[in-house]
């Protein structure tokens, strides 16, 4: 039987985005729903990885009892008032499994009473005037605005000659015995490709993972989602010549040959000389994709990178459909392969601070803020305290901001964890007040640090130990001053090996000089 609900918000799926803004919006005392296609929250961690095995780290024990410090070695806790419900307190494996996340996401739903429909599959989305959302039951939904918290729910399947011959990490078998004795094509060189190889090294005779481009390794570019060192071990098979191998080019063609297949492959580091080889199994691990399929060509979000992802602006707002939010993974496209918006210690401070823009436009609640006297001395008090023990500049790095906003009239007012993006914007649309000049305060790594073995130490000085602050590739605070948007100058405050930047002479002292 069809039906009709009128709310002031929706959102779109019971994963850890759409639980936290569902929790933030139920908090404000906003009339919202959610609509989940599963049968229970976190429906993609039922799935994937298809090994079990996250690679988010999970840090019990850390010496600390600040809960803002913990959070910066809690990479699954969502954001809430009720410390019970942090996901440490679900498993002690510093990598957990998936279904501990299941858990901990259908629990977060029930214990905070969020109003999540399930087995509620979206099936369109239409815009007469508001949005107007179907199910697969018939049910209708009317908001005003949307948060669309899908993810990345289609996989990437690249342009290859002969691609619908390969198997796709979303549904090939995770059975090792499966593959034994077999030639292996993985296409893909990220956590799901080698996360595959790894899984299945001991069954297999040969593995090769190939793609284009220069393997990137998270440990020197600072991004998570670039290869990992918990799913690495197949690179030790290649060097230590264990009969597999990484291809450095592009897969052109794929093709059936009896039982198996020929591939052509083109190699970037021999001139894209092709050669066709053999395999037994070809297995595409690309990544996924997000699915626009359900929306209406008047409320069709455009798409960008490759289409994989919903273009957006600088408060996650569709470009081109207003009203039209994204949270979650989906939103890594405003820092692509730089910080953290794609994985859940990062979104879970972008759904935040959507939820703070939206207040604020919707609702004309102010941006949290703390009044601080005038002065040097105040200010840089202020931002030591904070660089001291945010988590969330510390996991959105180079991303989000606190900000010292100072009036025409000489107030000062400390605001928390603001998009640097959206920052300037709203600076300029007057959304802060009447701002004279404003100073940011984030997290950064160095300039060129992704290009720095880390472990090279002919490389340059060990800035960790370095106190002048002019070798700063390590994460540090930076402080930069603007005036009408226009940046006028920028100090870094100096690395410690303990991130803990409460020296007076190292840290304090040129912080405040600076600021006068």
């Amino acid at each position: 039987m069809s039906s009709e609900v009128t709310t002031e918000c929706l959102v779109i799926g019971a994963g850890p985005a759409g639980l936290q803004a569902s929790y933030l919006l139920k908090q404000s005392g906003r009339e919202h729903l959610v609509l989940e296609a599963g049968q229970a929250a976190g429906t993609f961690f039922t799935r994937f990885p298809r090994h079990r095995q996250l690679i988010s780290i999970n840090k019990v024990h850390t010496g600390w009892d600040d809960p803002e410090l913990n959070l910066r070695v809690d990479w699954n806790s969502l954001l809430s008032d009720d410390p019970e419900l942090l996901f440490t307190g679900y498993t002690p494996r510093y990598f957990p499994d998936a279904d501990d996340m299941v858990r901990y996401l259908g629990d977060f739903a029930v214990k905070n009473d969020l109003p999540v429909r399930y087995d509620t599959r979206v099936v369109s989305v239409t815009r007469p005037d508001d949005f107007v959302v179907r199910d697969q039951h018939g049910g209708t939904y009317r908001a005003k605005r949307v948060i669309v918290a899908t993810g990345v729910s289609q996989p990437y399947v690249p342009d290859i000659d002969g691609v619908e011959h390969a198997e796709h990490y979303y549904d090939v078998s995770v059975d090792p015995q499966d593959f034994t004795d077999k030639r292996v094509l993985i296409i893909g060189r990220g956590n799901s490709a080698f996360e595959t190889a790894d899984a299945l090294m001991e069954t297999t005779s040969v593995i090769h993972v190939a793609g284009p481009g220069s393997l990137k390794l998270a440990w020197q570019t600072h991004f998570v989602g670039h290869l990992r060192a918990v799913n690495n071990n197949f690179l030790d098979t290649y060097q230590l010549k264990s009969q597999n191998a990484l291809l450095d080019g592009h897969i052109t063609a794929i093709r059936r040959d009896g039982d198996g297949y020929l591939v052509k492959v083109s190699f970037q580091r021999v001139n894209e000389v092709v050669k066709e080889i053999r395999y037994d199994r070809v297995v595409l691990a690309t990544g996924f994709r997000f699915d626009a399929s359900i929306f209406a060509p008047e409320c069709r979000p455009r798409l960008t990178i490759k289409s994989r992802f919903p273009d957006q602006t600088a408060a996650w707002e569709s470009v081109n459909v207003p009203d039209l939010f994204f949270a979650g993974t989906i939103t890594q496209m405003r820092d692509f392969k730089k910080s953290t918006s794609g994985f859940i210690h990062g979104f879970r401070y972008g759904v935040r601070a959507l939820h703070r823009i939206t207040e604020q436009r919707y609702h004309g609640v102010d941006w949290p803020s703390r009044s601080l006297p005038a002065g040097a001395e105040a200010v840089a008090e202020a931002i030591i305290a904070r660089v001291n023990r945010t988590s969330a500049l510390w996991q959105m790095f180079g991303f989000l901001a606190d900000v010292v906003l100072t009036g025409r009239d000489g107030t000062v007012r400390y605001l928390e964890e603001v998009p640097v993006a959206h920052l300037h914007e709203a600076v300029a649309r007057g959304e802060f007040g009447d701002v004279e000049s404003y100073v940011t305060v984030t997290l950064e790594y160095g300039a060129d640090h992704d290009k720095v073995n880390p472990f090279d130490i002919t490389a340059g000085r060990n800035s960790q130990y370095d106190t002048s602050g002019l070798d700063g590739r390590y994460l540090h605070p930076v402080v930069r001053r603007f005036r009408s948007g226009e940046l006028v100058d920028e100090h870094h405050v100096t690395e410690n090996l303990e991130n803990e930047w409460d020296s007076e002479t190292v840290h304090k002292a040129p912080l405040r000089e600076y600021l006068r």
